[in-house]
């Protein structure tokens, strides 16, 4: 494992693997009465969020608690930030506080690296989400639950077809799972109308469709990306009634996927639109346990950053 964590294209073949296997061994702790590990006992790990969230910052805060570490949570609102301060005052504050491990998540693309190489703070930096970058412990999650169903937990995900479908164009964790899967030897297809797929999109090792219906028979994972209107500055389809119609995923979709398959979404989901109530709530689904998984996998990561480079 590298000192940081920024990408999804920073984990080796090995590196992710191993993440993934530290999680497994790490969610048996959930399944106990007192869900703690002193493995962190007297580190400090900084939550430092520039945008809100919900899943990814809870996540994180209960990961390292549940490791023995202190926790301070930044938020951008309430804070110096909001006065002006900037982020290399932030991060010196930080060190002079002793931190071991920041947790970073901002609106500009690439803070994280700013941050990690910048000289300004000794501690690990873990990239909680970057602009429309990147957002790797999501793309860990995800192939953490994928290898649960998909591989019985074990190995990686060789030969596999996963569809990601939706907003590609403003979604850092399609770009990260993209690049992870690719690592664990999966097939991915990327379907989105040509308004949502970023410039360059074919230079990433996967393919790109269109049309939603046509991978579907051959899917062994689908999910499906949050339209994120709030980053939105134009009309990128006609009508969110016309988007669901050609990309949103409803019974009679879910039906052509293969009997294995599964259903996935980074959240928080658009119901109706890119996804409807009967799929997202169905037998298929595996939204809440991404959740659940999150909380292993970002125990693994803090664990593997600060507290050694063997499985716990």
């Amino acid at each position: 494992m590298n000192r940081h964590l920024l990408s999804a294209a920073d984990l080796t073949h090995d590196d992710a693997v191993l993440v993934l296997d530290t999680a497994r061994e790490l969610a048996a702790v959930s399944g106990r009465a007192v869900k703690k590990l002193p493995t962190l006992r007297g580190r400090t790990v900084v939550n430092l969020f520039f945008e809100d969230s919900t899943r990814t910052r809870i996540s994180f805060e209960a990961a390292a608690k549940r490791l023995s570490a202190d926790v301070i949570n930044f938020s951008a609102k309430g804070s110096s930030v909001s006065k002006g301060e900037s982020l290399k005052d932030t991060a010196l504050t930080l060190q002079a506080m002793g931190a071991d491990a920041v947790v970073i998540r901002h609106s500009a693309s690439g803070a994280p690296h700013r941050l990690a190489h910048s000289g300004w703070i000794s501690a690990a930096v873990v990239n909680a989400g970057d602009g429309t970058h990147e957002h790797p412990t999501q793309a860990l999650l995800d192939a953490y639950t994928m290898r649960e169903h998909l591989a019985d937990g074990a190995g990686d995900l060789a030969g596999r077809r996963v569809t990601i479908v939706g907003d590609v164009l403003h979604s850092r964790v399609a770009r990260s799972n993209v690049l992870l899967l690719h690592t664990l030897g999966a097939h991915v297809t990327l379907v989105a109308p040509p308004t949502l797929l970023p410039v360059g999109v074919a230079t990433w090792p996967c393919e790109v469709s269109y049309d939603l219906d046509a991978p579907l028979p051959a899917s062994d994972a689908l999910m499906m990306l949050r339209v994120q209107r709030e980053r939105m500055d134009a009309a990128f389809f006609p009508s969110e009634r016309e988007y669901a119609r050609r990309y949103g995923l409803d019974a009679r979709r879910a039906a052509l996927l293969p009997e294995h398959a599964i259903v996935m979404h980074p959240g928080p989901m658009n119901r109706g639109m890119e996804i409807t109530a009967e799929v997202a709530d169905g037998p298929r689904s595996v939204i809440v346990e991404q959740v659940t998984n999150g909380v292993s996998i970002r125990m693994a990561v803090l664990y593997l950053l600060l507290g050694g480079a063997e499985p716990a």
